[in-house]
């Protein structure tokens, strides 16, 4: 849709991977759209993870002991938050869907993009207490997960040897992201990608730009309990 804006926040070591197929399929196809659409590359920028209190540029609230919570709250209202944070927060700030890219790590993210979650989406700039859930900061825009496994779908069910691949989307989805305010549109999955033949890899890049093509149309899913521990 023409006027959006578009923040891929993408976190794989190699452009020519299936998760680096995935991103262009999205910037291509949210581009043809008029979407204005912004790539963190997150391994490319060598983005720090760990949050430490080096992201405090000025003096700390309680220099005997360090809480990060409290300092990075504290650093977000006096404007004190390292460049690199404060960068990531305006394309957070401007964009209306958050698109996370990203291959599936021990049923989360990889820690370079939970370090990104960590230090980006601190309290006062994404929620606040009270302010949090539907009344996130963050309220009004979009977020999805487009993500690949190396097991199957088959694994990822009740009865599967991994569980309801919902379970690993309650933290994420609902614990991070609803947290803050976003509203969350149902995850991308591609499965299988360690078993998957060239032609089923086309097949899931085709589904992919297929659903961009009308993802402003498209409903977020209830964040709550029963979406994901009762389906």
């Amino acid at each position: 849709m023409a006027g959006k804006k578009v923040l891929i926040v993408y976190a794989h070591q190699e452009p020519k991977s299936f998760n680096g197929s995935l991103k262009k399929v999205a910037v291509e196809e949210l581009s043809k759209q008029g979407c204005t659409v912004t790539v963190s590359d997150l391994y490319t920028m060598n983005f720090e993870p760990r949050a430490t209190r080096n992201d405090i540029t000025g003096a700390l609230s309680d220099p005997e002991v360090f809480r990060y919570g409290l300092e990075t709250y504290e650093a977000y209202r006096k404007k004190a938050l390292t460049s690199d944070i404060l960068e990531e927060q305006r394309k957070v700030k401007e964009a209306d869907l958050v698109i996370f890219q990203f291959p599936l790590y021990w049923f989360s993210v990889p820690a370079i993009l939970k370090g990104w979650m960590d230090r980006v989406l601190c309290q006062g700039f994404a929620f606040d207490i009270p302010g949090f859930y539907d009344s996130g900061f963050l309220k009004g825009k979009l977020a999805l997960l487009s993500l690949t496994t190396g097991g199957t779908a088959e694994m990822y069910t009740k009865a599967g040897a991994n569980g309801d691949f919902r379970y690993f989307l309650w933290p994420l989805q609902h614990g991070t992201l609803h947290f803050c305010g976003f509203k969350v549109l149902a995850p991308q999955i591609s499965f299988g990608l360690d078993v998957s033949s060239e032609e089923e890899r086309k097949v899931m890049l085709a589904s992919w730009a297929q659903r961009l093509k009308s993802i402003w149309k498209e409903e977020p899913i209830h964040c709550t309990p029963p979406w994901y521990f009762q389906k």
